[in-house]
């Protein structure tokens, strides 16, 4: 069996769902090259808890967790089916490794997860598994993370790290008076260390990498592709998912590794 793709996907403002721009047509284009695996288990800094959870729902309800936006974007629903059987399979795995996780069969999917899916995937027939981040994470732990999840790849399940490669919401919100050079400084350094597999600059992206409080004053949207990372091997291929720049600092690009 071809070991399924490991992903780092910038998911946005959840205004992606409606304005895909030029990451929505990147990860379309992913969707149809890479094929449909049996299934995808997603990462994303919008499910933070104490420990680790999976989600065990037969039918993950789509979660709207964001306010002020169109109406439009209140009325979408991404409807795929869940795994339950696979997900206890993943905190059995995890457990296995000194990761204890819980199963939740209540929490559907958050706008981290479906949103960037409904473009990857928009005929929702992929099952979804949600995999919350501990609130305690840190860099080597999120890569640690990836690592524990790696095997899943040899038994076709994707694994999504879904952030954003730079995360400055207040200087998002600040609006066309910021300069987004560093933005692009950073997402440069990423994207060079991510394509040069140079797991211990990224694991020391606070101090290494140009502009990186700025870049992500908090960590957590930039964690899940150190999770990814460490689902990958050094014998993957790494190609990247070229997204541009959002609100003008907000970079979208992505990541993809897939067995050569």
């Amino acid at each position: 069996m071809v070991r399924a793709p490991a992903l780092f996907i910038s998911h946005g403002s959840p205004m992606f769902a409606l304005e895909p721009g030029q990451a929505g047509a990147a990860l379309r284009a992913l969707g149809e090259r890479v094929g449909r695996p049996s299934a995808v288990l997603v990462v994303s800094p919008h499910w933070m808890t104490p420990g680790l959870r999976v989600t065990a729902s037969a039918l993950p309800d789509t979660i709207h967790d964001f306010g002020g936006f169109p109406p439009e974007l209140y009325r979408l629903q991404y409807t795929v089916p869940g795994h339950p059987a696979l997900a206890n399979e993943i905190a059995g795995l995890l457990h296995a490794q000194g990761l204890p996780a819980q199963l939740d069969p209540l929490r559907g999917l958050d706008h981290g997860a479906w949103v960037p899916l409904l473009h990857l995937y928009s005929q929702r027939d992929v099952p979804v598994i949600q995999l919350s981040l501990p609130q305690a994470l840190d860099a080597h732990a999120a890569y640690r993370l990836g690592l524990a999840l790696a095997p899943l790849r040899d038994h076709d399940v994707m694994l999504i790290g879904s952030g954003s490669l730079t995360h400055n919401l207040h200087e998002v919100f600040r609006g066309k008076d910021v300069d987004g050079a560093y933005a692009h400084e950073f997402a440069h350094w990423a994207r060079a260390a991510v394509q040069g597999r140079e797991v211990d600059a990224l694991l020391d992206y606070r101090r290494r990498a140009p502009h990186a409080e700025r870049a992500h004053p908090t960590e957590e949207h930039f964690l899940p592709l150190l999770v990814a990372l460490g689902a990958s091997t050094s014998d993957d291929t790494v190609s990247v998912i070229d997204g541009g720049i959002s609100d003008g600092v907000m970079s979208m690009d992505g990541f993809v590794w897939e067995a050569a």
